[in-house]
């Protein structure tokens, strides 16, 4: 990584974003309109920052990482390689905030595995970890940990299916067990005791 800064021939910074010093950005990656990504933060190659999006101090980006517009990625969260973040979705750093307590010692940790998806609208509490591959439906709220590849929606978020690599459905229930392949990408799965790997 290198420190972000509209002066490298790498990484593409809009006129109107706000890339403090000291900030780190992966040769690379983009940032659009008036996103702010603050001095700690440290991005990922090849990553993209949707219009409106805010990165705070403490937060981990990975590689190839797509945060779509109207997103802040608060302190204490992570995001894993390949993850994609749907517009408008929403992180959160404290259970139980208060605006006249400061609560800043108690920011709980969120982790988002390599490969996952968060649609449009969803809400992430804080404190829990999203699986890899795991598929989150538009305007669903996470309030627990997420499988590997499990597929979730609603409110609260419940699990509905699991998801491929490759982000397709696969015919399988969600407990039990049983075999299924990926149709594009021909990637065979198993499930067994009520987790997905890849067979």
């Amino acid at each position: 990584m290198q420190t972000g800064s509209s002066n490298s021939p790498n990484i593409s910074v809009h006129d109107s974003a706000i890339v403090d010093e000291g900030a780190q950005i992966g040769d690379g990656s983009r940032i659009w309109h008036w996103t702010h990504v603050c001095s700690g933060a440290r991005v990922g190659q090849n990553c993209s920052l949707g219009q409106n999006v805010f990165v705070a101090n403490e937060v981990v980006i990975g590689n190839n990482v797509k945060i779509q517009n109207n997103v802040s990625v608060y302190d204490n969260v992570t995001l894993e390689d390949d993850v994609f973040c749907g517009p408008s979705m929403v992180f959160t750093n404290v259970y139980n905030p208060r605006s006249a307590i400061n609560r800043k010692d108690e920011y709980q940790t969120t982790l988002v595995c390599r490969g996952a998806t968060i649609g449009a609208n969803a809400t992430v509490v804080c404190g829990i970890t999203i699986g890899e591959y795991a598929f989150i439906g538009a305007g669903a709220v996470v309030n627990r940990d997420v499988p590997d590849f499990a597929l979730c929606v609603g409110v609260p978020a419940r699990q509905i299916g699991w998801m491929s690599e490759f982000g397709e459905q696969l015919d399988l229930p969600v407990q039990g067990d049983g075999q299924a392949e990926c149709p594009n990408s021909g990637i065979r799965y198993v499930l067994q005791a009520g987790q997905l790997s890849r067979g």
